[in-house]
């Protein structure tokens, strides 16, 4: 009696160039064959649309998104609930686009075959949690912080340069009490340059004073999530709430998905890489990672340098050893990430 072979459905890898209007997919089969390139929609629907196509082919094993962080976080988040694996492309193979120009569906290929060859390996940010809401809050405490010191900066020109009046009044505030004082100001009509000028320096304090309320909000909000999400990480000596946001926004709400601590280093740019030649044996740190994530680390460091004694006995023996200053830091950074990896929220 003959025998009937059942051959198993062949998985599909998928692979989209992002956009903000349309997302150009890709479907390659287990050895690389180019199955189909389609566009979709940047909608809800438009992402059902996609999956489902992706699915016709086959079982979705994984999908390559160029942007997780920008345009493709919706399709991202919209996959990952759906129960698929989306793996982070960075960046075009360059190589491919020299020989075969520029186009969305070569993008959308090469996404593809990123993530099936694992030239692409790191799993994208969930982005649907908590830890998804501090980044935001960042974003925008970050902005009020910079357009504060803006207008500190403007108060304290147009003082400089303004009426002789107006500059006794604001000589010598402290930068503390300058925007206080700068919106209490009540402009007068009798010269047009000191009343133009008295009415932009009071409007400037103003507009300060309520960026200092903006943050104290926004303060008020990173410190009771951060407190949520990882209390143990607040425990750590010289973190702050601060630097606690910026690191758990850069390993994201999916923690588990950096999987060692070797990789957060390499994610902080903390990471030494080797860097001989002939005789010469050394290592450097890593310029690639996140800048934000890197400083923060910085700033534990000086903390624990300044007022730790453990620390400072570190400092002082290393420096006897030889090393300078600058390399005890980097040294100390290594560490702290180390440090800061064992305490991040996992499910």
């Amino acid at each position: 009696m003959a025998m009937t072979i059942v051959e198993a459905p062949r998985p599909v890898t998928g692979g989209v160039d992002t956009h903000l209007e349309v997302h150009v997919a890709a479907a390659l089969d287990p050895i690389g064959g180019v199955l189909g390139v389609e566009s979709f929609s940047t909608t809800p629907r438009g992402y059902r649309s996609l999956l489902k196509w992706l699915g016709s082919f086959g079982p979705v094993a994984k999908v390559g998104v160029e942007g997780t962080g920008t345009y493709g976080a919706g399709l991202a988040r919209f996959l990952r609930t759906s129960g698929v694996e989306v793996i982070e492309v960075s960046r075009p193979n360059r190589e491919a686009r020299r020989l075969q120009g520029k186009s969305d569906p070569v993008d959308a290929v090469e996404a593809a075959r990123s993530a099936l060859s694992g030239r692409a390996r790191a799993t994208a940010k969930s982005r649907d949690g908590q830890v998804e809401a501090i980044r935001v809050l960042l974003v925008a405490k970050r902005s009020a912080r910079v357009a504060r010191i803006r207008a500190l900066t403007q108060i304290r020109n147009l003082s400089v340069t303004g009426p002789d009046g107006l500059r006794a009044r604001l000589h010598g505030v402290s930068t503390d009490t300058l925007a206080g004082k700068a919106a209490r100001l009540r402009p007068r009509r009798s010269d047009p340059v000191e009343h133009g000028t008295s009415v932009a320096v009071a409007s400037l304090g103003r507009r300060v004073l309520a960026l200092e309320e903006e943050i104290a909000r926004l303060d008020e909000l990173l410190s009771e999530l951060v407190a949520d999400v990882a209390p143990q990480l607040l425990e750590l000596y010289g973190v702050g709430i601060d630097t606690a946001a910026v690191l758990l926004a850069v390993a994201g709400d999916n923690a588990e998905r950096v999987r060692s601590e070797a990789a957060f280093a390499r994610l902080c740019g903390v990471a030494p890489l080797p860097a001989s030649s002939g005789k010469t044996n050394r290592h450097r740190l890593s310029r690639a990672g996140n800048r934000q994530a890197n400083q923060a680390l910085w700033r534990i460091v000086m903390t624990r340098m300044a007022l730790d004694p453990r620390t400072k006995d570190y400092v002082e023996r290393r420096t006897k050893e030889g090393l300078s200053k600058r390399e005890v830091i980097r040294v100390l950074k290594r560490y702290v990430a180390r440090e800061v990896y064992r305490h991040l929220p996992r499910p």
